[in-house]
């Protein structure tokens, strides 16, 4: 899909107003112990911010899996995402299929406190180069 330069800012600006959001949804569900939905909220959060980077590097992708992959391949492999978060990423999509979908998979608490602070690092991070972006699309638009 070809987007204009103001239509990709404000999607990209959108996916990482919806990740801080979804993010924020956490604790709520932490506290009431909805632990699979924090689970998938914290994906989703992750999710939405790969998704904001990987939109705002005009590089397209149709799935789960292909955010997955295209993470990896343009942010960890060029040193612009570190390999650790690369991983957490992974584990969390896969922990977040298998509450999700598995039957008899329920996670707990400590499983939502080991996942929270990475994915709070990963989104924020994430969020640091987008700020970077927008600040930078800002600029290019006012000058058009």
């Amino acid at each position: 899909m070809m987007l204009t330069d103001q239509q990709r800012v404000d999607i990209v600006r959108y996916r990482i107003q919806n990740a801080i959001a979804t993010l924020k949804e956490v604790e709520s569900h932490r506290e009431n112990g909805f632990y699979n939905t924090a689970v998938n909220r914290m994906y989703y959060a992750c999710f939405y911010a790969a998704c904001a980077w990987l939109i705002a590097n005009k590089i397209e992708v149709k799935s789960h899996e292909g955010v997955r992959q295209k993470l990896g391949l343009h942010f960890v492999l060029t040193g612009k995402l570190s390999p650790e978060l690369g991983r957490f990423y992974s584990k969390l999509f896969s922990k977040r299929s298998t509450g999700d979908y598995d039957d008899f998979i329920t996670h707990d608490l400590r499983t939502v406190d080991d996942l929270y602070p990475n994915a709070k690092t990963f989104v924020l991070t994430i969020k640091e180069q987008i700020d970077g972006w927008l600040a930078g699309q800002e600029a290019d638009l006012v000058t058009e």
